[in-house]
C-alpha cells in the first residue's frame, strides 16, 4: 500500500557538538532547528549524553531533563517530531559512560542489578517528562550500545544473548512505563546483523520494539571492497532493511533506517549527493519501510579535537548552517518522492543461526549472492532457513521463489557445489 515515509535527519548541534548540554543556549538550538525545518524535514533524532544527565546512579539531573523538554518543545514548534536517544553511549569514536559504571566502580552495563536500576529510572524519567509532548515519538534506548558488549571494543561489557533479551526487555518497559503508547525501540550498529559473536541478536532486532532499526554504514568493509559506485555500496542500506526481515515474526514489521550517511574520503564529498540520491531511491523500494534518517543534520566544528576526519563532514549542513549539495538532495527526496513498492517475491535463503551471521556481511555468500542478484535485475528480499518451507510465512510476505547462496554465486571451476566460497563474487559496476 502506498503510505508516506518519514524523513529527517540525526541532530548534532552546530556549536559544542553534543557538549552543547553543558552550555545549553536554546536561541542557538532554535537556529539549527530551523536550519533543519528549512529543508523539509519532518522529524529529527536527539541525544541527551547519559553522564551529563546522570552523572550519580541516584542523580538524575532536573535542569537536563528540563532543557531537553525545551529542545522538543522548539522542534514541535517547527514541526518536527522527535525521537530521543537515552544511554549515550557511544558517539561518534566516543564513549559517554557514568563514572559509576567504569574504573573503580566498573559494573557490567547488561547484568549488574544496581546498574540495571539506574538505568530504568533514566530512561523511565526521560520518557515520563516527554511523555505528554504531541510530537515526542518515543525512546531509542542508546546509541549503538551493543558495541559496549563485545569486539572490537577495547573494554567490553561481556554479556550473553539471554542477558541482553533480559536487558531488552527490562530497558523497553521502563521507556513504556514512563510514556504509555509511544514508539519505544533499540538499536545498534551492523555487528548485530554481520559478527558471528556478538550477543545482540538479528533476532532481537527484528522482535523487541516498536519496530526495527538499521544502521548502514559503508565504511564496514563494503565501500573497501567494492567502491562507492556499486551495486552494493548503493544499496547497502536497502539490504540491511530487506535482511531484517528475515528474522521479523510479523510479515509487514515496519523499519525504520535509523542511521544513514556517506563517509568521506570513501564517498568524497563532491560524490556524497549522488551516493545519498541512489541510496535513498533503492531503500524507497524497500515494502515496510518507516523512514530515512540521515547521520547527520550539522558539521562537527574543526575547533574541536581528535575525531575520526571523517566525522567533520557528515553534516547536511556546515557548521555555520549553510546547505551543502547533500542537504538539497534529501530535500528533494522528502519533497518529491512516491512510496508504493512492489512485493519483492524472491527471497534469498539466510542462516538463523547467530553463529552463523558472518555469511550475510561483507564477503559472505549471502552477501555476495544478494547483491549479484540486485546486479542482474532481481529485487530480492531475505528469508531465513527454517522458514524456508514455510509456505503461510511466504505467502503472507508475498514471497514466490525461494534461492540459495549456492544456487546464484558461480562456483569455482572443479569445486563441487556446497564447498565454501574462496573469493567475493559480489556484483559492481562503474
Amino acid at each position: 500500500m502506498s503510505s508516506a515515509v518519514r524523513f529527517g535527519v540525526n541532530y548534532t548541534p552546530s556549536e559544542g557538538w553534543f557538549h552543547h548540554w553543558l552550555d545549553f543556549d536554546l536561541d542557538s538550538v532554535r537556529a539549527d532547528l530551523d536550519s533543519v525545518a528549512a529543508l523539509g524535514l519532518d522529524h529529527i533524532r536527539v541525544f541527551p549524553l547519559w553522564p551529563y544527565f546522570q552523572p550519580n546512579r541516584t542523580l538524575i539531573r532536573p535542569r537536563a531533563v528540563e532543557q531537553l523538554v525545551h529542545l522538543v518543545d522548539a522542534a514541535g514548534e517547527r514541526g518536527l517530531d522527535v525521537n530521543v536517544d537515552g544511554l549515550q553511549g557511544h558517539l561518534s569514536s566516543f564513549d559517554h559512560l557514568p563514572a559509576w559504571t567504569r574504573t573503580w566502580h566498573r559494573r557490567n552495563l547488561f547484568t549488574d542489578p544496581d546498574v540495571l536500576d539506574g538505568q530504568a529510572d533514566y530512561l523511565r524519567t526521560l520518557a515520563a517528562a516527554l511523555a505528554g509532548r504531541p510530537h515526542f515519538l518515543g525512546m531509542t534506548l542508546g546509541n549503538e550500545v551493543n558495541q559496549f558488549s563485545a569486539g572490537p571494543h577495547p573494554d567490553p561489557d561481556r554479556a550473553t544473548a539471554d542477558d541482553i533479551d533480559a536487558w531488552l526487555e527490562r530497558m523497553l518497559a521502563a521507556c513504556a512505563e514512563g510514556a504509555p503508547g509511544k514508539q519505544h525501540l533499540h538499536a545498534e550498529y551492523d555487528a548485530t546483523w554481520y559478527q558471528d559473536d556478538m550477543p545482540f541478536t538479528p533476532a532481537q532486532a527484528a522482535r523487541r520494539g516498536a519496530l526495527t532499526a538499521v544502521h548502514s554504514w559503508v565504511f564496514n568493509g563494503t565501500a573497501q571492497r567494492h567502491g562507492r559506485t556499486s551495486v552494493p555500496a548503493e544499496h547497502h542500506a536497502a539490504y540491511l532493511v530487506e535482511l531484517s526481515k528475515a528474522w521479523a515474526d510479523e510479515p509487514h514489521r515496519p523499519v525504520w533506517l535509523q542511521e544513514v550517511g556517506a563517509p568521506q574520503p570513501l564517498v568524497p564529498a563532491e560524490h556524497a549527493a549522488a551516493f545519498a540520491e541512489a541510496t535513498v531511491a533503492h531503500t524507497l523500494d524497500c515494502p515496510d519501510l518507516w523512514g530515512i534518517t540521515w547521520w547527520c543534520s550539522h558539521d562537527v566544528s574543526r575547533d574541536l579535537a581528535d575525531f575520526p576526519e571523517l566525522e567533520y563532514g557528515l553534516g547536511l549542513l556546515t557548521n555555520d548552517r549553510r546547505p551543502k549539495e547533500i542537504a538539497h538532495t534529501l530535500a528533494r527526496a522528502a519533497r518529491a518522492h512516491t512510496y508504493a513498492p512492489a512485493p519483492r517475491t524472491t527471497a534469498l535463503v539466510v542462516p538463523a543461526d547467530p553463529a552463523a551471521r558472518s555469511r550475510c556481511g561483507p564477503g559472505g555468500p549471502v552477501f555476495d549472492a544478494y547483491f549479484r542478484l540486485v546486479a542482474d535485475g532481481a529485487r530480492p528480499a531475505t528469508v531465513l532457513d527454517v522458514r524456508a518451507d514455510d509456505t503461510a510465512h511466504l505467502a503472507a510476505r508475498g514471497i514466490t521463489e525461494v534461492v540459495s547462496p549456492e544456487q546464484v554465486l558461480p562456483v569455482p571451476r572443479g569445486i563441487p557445489r556446497g564447498f565454501p566460497y574462496g573469493t567475493p563474487q559480489g556484483g559492481t559496476r562503474s
